[in-house]
């Protein structure tokens, strides 16, 4: 059963998108959610603060830095397209 706990972007709320611009990935959602900051994310996955700023804000990245920061999450890997939208 490939049934997720983690809201789909139709239950996120109308203030949470951000008008006119489509939504690359949920890394900020999912982060949040576990109380973490940006720097502790970073850190967990091994890879720079900016290089999470970035994803957050919808820059693309290397499949890697996707796996770095799913298994920092608690995410499997098999469920990348849950997370990174594109």
């Amino acid at each position: 059963m490939e049934h997720s706990s983690y809201p789909s972007s139709q239950q996120m709320g109308a203030s949470e998108a951000q008008p006119g611009r489509r939504k690359r990935n949920r890394v900020r959602e999912l982060r949040e959610d576990k109380l973490m900051t940006q720097a502790q994310l970073a850190r967990k996955a091994r890879v720079a603060l900016r290089t999470i700023h970035s994803v957050e804000k919808g820059m693309n990245c290397r499949m890697d830095t996707k796996r770095k920061i799913l298994l920092a999450l608690g995410i499997p890997f098999e469920q990348k397209g849950e997370v990174f939208l594109d």
